[in-house]
C-alpha cells in the first residue's frame, strides 16, 4: 500500500478565508488534534509576518508531537538580499522548527511583474533560499507558486524554478495550483509531464477551490504520482477555499487504498471536522461529503425501502468507515419505509403494526402541512409517533402558563414566567425569571420538573432558531421554533409551531423535556 504524506495548512493558509480568525489558544487545540488523528506536516504559518504567528510557535514548541512534524512558512529570499541575511529565512531559523515550507515564483508573469527580476535572478533566489536552510539543517518542502499557470505560460521555464529547487536539495516540490482555475484533466496532464522530466523528485499537490475542482485535482495528482497532499480542514481558505482533506483522505485511504493515516484513525474524521468547525465558530456545512449532518440523510421513501435491504443502495460508503451516522428523515415525501426504519432505530418494530404505521405516516403529513417540519426534530417526531401507535403516557400535563415582559426606570428587561402543570395527579405552580421570555418559560418548566424527575437537570439548550413561515401574513404569520437539547449522552431536535412565539416555543420546549423523560424511561426498562 502507497503512503501519502498528508500536509495540512489550516492555521496558515486556511486562516485567510473569510470569516476565521485563530487566537493562538486556538491554533494550539487544533495542532494537538491534527497531530492525534495522524496528519504528517502542520504548517503553523508565516513566523515573522505578525505577532500572533511567533507566539503560536513559542507555545507550540512546548509540545510534543506524537506523529506531525510542524512547519514554519515563508517565501525565498528578496531579490535585494543575500539569503544568510534574509530577515524572513532568518525568521524561519528563529522559530526552530525542523521543516520550513517555502514558495517561490514559478510563473514568468509574477517573475517579471510582480518580483521585477530576471528570469535567471529567480532561479538564483530559489537556489540560494533552499540551500541556505539546507546548510542550517532544516527539511524544505518547497511550494511552486502557480505552477499549473506558469506552466501553460512556459514550461521549460516552470520546470527549470521546480529543477532548482530540487538541485539545493528540497525534499518535496510541491505543484501549487493557486489560481484555482484548472480541471482534473489539466492536472493530470501537466503532473505527468513533470514526472517525465524529473523522474527522481518527490511531488506535492497544492490546489484552491475556485473551479470546484480542488479535491478532484488533488486526487488526480495523486494517482499521477505525488506522495504529498496539501490542504485544510474543511477546505477552509481564501476565496473558494483550499482542498478539503476531510474530502481527500477518505477517497485516497477508502477508495483507491492508499495510506494516509492508521486505519483506526478514520473513524474519527468526522469528529475531527466538527471540533476545527467549533473553533474557528464556523457553523458545519450539513452538506459536506463524508462528514457532514447530511452526507447519509435519507428522506425519499423508495430510498430508505431499498436502504433497509442493503446500505449500498444508496450510499457510497458505510457512514461508520468516517465516524458519521446514517439518518432517516421525516417529512411530507416520508413513505411507510422511512416511518418503520425511524421505529428500528428506537427498538419498536411497526412491521407487525402496518395500521399504526399508516396513521403515522398520515399525522406527519397532517403536521407538515400544518408548518412542521421534523428532518432535524427527531424528539418531536417520536412523541408525535408514538402518540399515535398508542404507545405513549405523558409524563405532565400542562393547566397554563403565563409570560410577561417589563422593563423598568433603570432600563433593564425582566422576564418572568409562571406555570401551573399536573404531575402524577400532583399540581405543581411555579415562578421563574430569566434573561428572556423563553429562557424564564425554559427555566419555570425545569423548576416544575426537577422534583419529580431529576434526569432534567442533565439537559441543556443548546441552539435556538426561529423561522417565519408564511412571510406574507405580516405580524400574524406563524413562526417554527427549532430546539436542540442535549444531555451527556446525546442530542436530540425539537420543533413548534405558532402564530405565537411563546406558544411555538413552549411546544418546543415541552417536547424537549418529554422525550428526556421518554429515553430515560426506556433506559430503566432495559435494565
Amino acid at each position: 500500500m502507497k503512503k501519502i504524506q498528508l500536509f495540512d495548512t489550516t492555521l496558515r493558509d486556511g486562516s485567510q478565508g473569510a470569516g476565521i480568525s485563530f487566537t493562538v489558544e486556538d491554533m494550539v487545540k487544533i495542532a494537538r488534534a491534527l497531530d492525534e488523528f495522524g496528519i504528517h506536516y502542520i504548517e503553523g504559518g508565516w513566523p515573522g509576518s505578525n505577532p500572533k504567528h511567533e507566539l503560536f510557535f513559542k507555545e507550540v514548541s512546548k509540545l510534543k508531537f506524537k506523529n506531525a512534524r510542524l512547519v514554519a512558512f515563508s517565501s525565498t529570499r528578496h531579490k535585494s538580499n543575500r539569503a544568510h541575511n534574509d530577515p524572513n529565512l532568518k525568521a524561519l531559523i528563529r522559530s526552530k522548527v525542523k521543516t520550513a515550507c517555502i514558495f517561490g515564483k514559478t510563473w514568468n508573469l509574477h517573475v517579471e511583474h510582480a518580483l521585477r527580476v530576471t528570469l535567471d535572478d529567480n532561479l538564483a533566489m530559489i537556489r540560494d533560499s533552499v540551500a541556505f536552510l539546507r546548510s542550517r539543517g532544516l527539511e524544505v518542502i518547497y511550494d511552486a507558486e502557480h505552477f499549473f499557470d506558469g506552466f501553460r505560460a512556459d514550461s521549460e521555464y516552470a520546470l527549470a524554478t521546480l529543477k532548482a529547487a530540487a538541485d539545493a536539495g528540497a525534499v518535496n516540490i510541491t505543484l501549487c495550483e493557486t489560481n484555482g482555475g484548472m480541471l482534473p484533466g489539466d492536472i493530470q496532464q501537466i503532473v505527468r509531464c513533470v514526472r517525465e522530466r524529473l523522474p527522481g523528485a518527490d511531488l506535492g499537490i497544492h490546489a484552491h477551490n475556485d473551479s470546484d475542482c480542488a479535491v478532484a485535482n488533488s486526487v488526480v495528482a495523486v494517482q499521477e504520482g505525488c506522495t504529498l497532499v496539501q490542504g485544510t480542514i474543511n477546505g477552509y481558505g481564501e476565496r473558494c477555499g483550499n482542498a478539503n482533506l476531510c474530502s481527500i483522505i477518505p477517497a485516497l485511504q477508502l477508495k483507491l487504498k492508499y495510506q494516509c493515516v492508521v486505519p483506526s484513525k478514520m473513524k474519527e474524521l468526522t469528529e475531527l471536522s466538527r471540533y476545527v468547525d467549533e473553533i474557528a465558530n464556523i457553523v458545519p456545512n450539513e452538506r459536506q461529503s463524508y462528514v457532514g449532518r447530511n452526507a447519509f440523510a435519507h428522506k425519499a421513501g423508495i430510498h430508505v425501502s431499498a436502504l433497509a435491504r442493503h446500505s449500498a443502495t444508496y450510499e457510497h460508503l458505510v457512514p461508520e468507515a468516517v465516524g458519521n451516522e446514517r439518518r432517516i428523515l421525516i417529512s411530507e415525501l416520508s413513505g411507510r419505509s422511512n416511518i418503520s426504519f425511524k421505529f428500528k432505530e428506537l427498538s419498536i418494530d411497526l412491521e407487525k403494526d402496518p395500521k399504526a404505521a399508516a396513521c403515522i405516516t398520515d399525522m406527519v403529513k397532517e403536521y407538515e402541512n400544518k408548518g412542521y417540519q421534523f428532518e432535524d426534530a427527531d424528539g418531536s417526531f417520536t412523541l408525535l409517533a408514538s402518540k399515535a401507535a398508542g404507545r405513549y403516557t405523558p409524563f405532565f400535563e400542562l393547566k397554563n402558563f403565563r409570560v410577561s415582559v417589563e422593563k423598568n426606570s433603570a432600563g433593564q428587561m425582566i422576564s418572568e414566567a409562571t406555570i401551573k402543570l399536573v404531575v402524577n395527579g400532583t399540581e405543581e405552580h411555579t415562578v421563574a425569571e430569566g434573561d428572556g421570555p423563553v429562557n424564564a418559560l425554559d427555566g419555570c418548566l425545569r423548576k416544575a420538573l426537577e422534583k419529580f424527575y431529576p434526569d432534567i437537570r442533565g439537559v441543556a439548550l443548546s441552539d435556538f432558531k426561529v423561522r417565519v413561515i408564511n412571510a406574507g401574513a405580516g405580524t400574524a404569520a406563524k413562526v417554527r421554533v427549532l430546539i436542540e437539547s442535549k444531555d451527556a449522552h446525546s442530542a436530540w431536535g425539537t420543533i413548534g409551531v405558532s402564530e405565537n412565539i411563546i406558544d411555538a416555543s413552549w411546544k418546543a420546549l415541552a417536547d424537549a423535556m418529554e422525550y428526556k423523560l421518554l429515553k430515560s424511561s426506556a433506559m430503566k426498562r432495559k435494565k
